[in-house]
């Protein structure tokens, strides 16, 4: 098994927004949530990338 090097970026919050279809914690799509696991390390990083800027387009002031 592979040492996972990249940490989820969960808070636990767990809450699917129905408008953006985004968690409302981590600003993931259910996709994104159920496949980080199997990612690689490169596939997570732009997640996390495209999560920060979700956060301040679509929750954002």
């Amino acid at each position: 098994m592979t040492e996972q090097t990249i940490a989820s970026p969960c808070i636990g919050v767990c809450s699917m927004d129905d408008l953006s279809g985004l968690c409302m914690g981590c600003f993931r799509t259910i996709e994104e949530i159920r496949n980080w696991w199997d990612m690689d390390d490169t596939s997570k990083q732009a997640i996390l990338a495209q999560a920060s800027e979700r956060e301040t387009s679509v929750f954002g002031d």
